[in-house]
This record gives structure tokens, sequence and C-alpha cells, in this order.
């Protein structure tokens, strides 16, 4: 394959050592060339205008701008361009955020040199290449159950409030202008919803999945 006809890749990384062993690894690619080295978000942006990349291979965890709102930038600027995460994290967060910023992959640093320049290969002709830790992260996204809360209804969030801010069952039972019998029959749907055996443990789960 000629230079001109050749994957045109840009590197992202913090690391001089990670991006030196990048270098040298596209430099034995005949159809991969390397046009640009950022060391963070920002100078990533700058060049990308200018290297005009096919593909970049971008970590995660930087100083300043992160991997993930660079990736965003990029894809809304250069939407042709496609962004491979490439980290030594396996966090689901991590994999659904990249994904959802428009990473077209996913590969741990760790990966083989086979394995990545077939997965740059791939996402430039707009194939997923994804590392078999991402799918597995994503397949425990995909099946794990609803957050704690989802199901309350919006009378149930507003007597939730109430009982985080401590007030009983006749104190709700006037503020929301409700019998005290129908207070009471929201606190046990609330507490058998969230798994709750308390108030106190109900308003403690409530604070820490943000439901008040």
């Amino acid at each position: 394959m000629s230079a001109d006809s050749a994957v045109r890749v840009m590197i992202v990384d913090d690391h001089a050592l990670v991006r030196s062993g990048l270098e040298a690894f596209l430099l034995v690619q005949k159809d991969l060339k390397l046009v640009a080295q950022a060391k963070n978000g920002q100078q990533a942006i700058a060049l990308c205008a200018e290297a005009q990349p096919d593909v970049v291979l971008m970590d995660l965890l930087m100083p300043g701008m992160s991997g993930i709102e660079t990736i965003t930038q990029l894809k809304r600027q250069f939407p042709w361009v496609q962004c491979i995460a490439l980290t030594s994290y396996k966090d689901e967060e991590l994999v659904q955020g990249a994904l959802q910023a428009g990473a077209i992959g996913y590969l741990l640093k760790d990966v083989s040199s086979e394995e990545l320049a077939n997965a740059i290969r791939s996402a430039y002709a707009g194939r997923p290449a994804l590392a078999p830790e991402a799918i597995q992260a994503l397949i425990q996204i995909n099946t794990k159950g609803p957050a704690p809360g989802a199901d309350l209804t919006d009378r149930e969030r507003q007597v939730l409030v109430l009982m985080a801010e401590g007030l009983n069952n006749p104190e709700i039972a006037g503020r929301l202008v409700i019998s005290r019998g129908t207070v009471k029959f929201h606190v046990s749907s609330i507490l058998s919803k969230l798994g709750a055996a308390s108030r106190t443990e109900a308003v403690s789960l409530a604070l820490q999945h943000h439901l008040v």
C-alpha cells in the first residue's frame, strides 16, 4: 500500500513512553501512517484539523480534558474521524462513556500489535473494535436491574423528600394535605421498592443514589 493510501493515525496520550511505543509500532505497519501525536485533549483537537487523521488512538485518563471529553469534541468537529479508546482500565463507566461519546473501539494497552493493527483497520472501515473485557463490561451494564428508586411514583418521591427532611407521618400528611393512612401506605411502598428495613435506611439509600 502506498503512503498516500495508508490509514492516517493520530496518537493522543499524556505519557511520552506510550507515544514512543505506538510510534514504533506504526512505523512497521505498511498500511498505517502516523500523522500526529498529542499529549492532551486540547492539543489533539488543535492538531486534528491540520493532520486530518482517519483514526485516533485515544488515552482516556489524561490531565485537563479527559479522553471521553476529547472524543466528544473530535466527533462534533470532525465527525468522519474514528476514535479508538486505548487505555489500561476496563471500568464499566469508562467503556460506556467512551462509546457514548462516539468511540468506535475500546482496547486495553496490553493488546498485541496484530490486534491493534487490525482494530485500526476495522475502525477505518467503520467496524467496531472492542476488547473482550469491554464487551463483558457492556454485558454487565445491560444485564443490571434498574437503579434503586427507578420505580418510585411522583407522590412516593415527594414523601421520600419529606422523610429525608426528618418529618414524621403526621407532618408529611399535613404538608401534602393527604391522610395519615395514605402516608403510611406510601412509606411502606417506598421501603419495599428500595429494599429498606427502616425509614433511616430508606433515606440513606435515597441520598446515596441521589433520589432526593
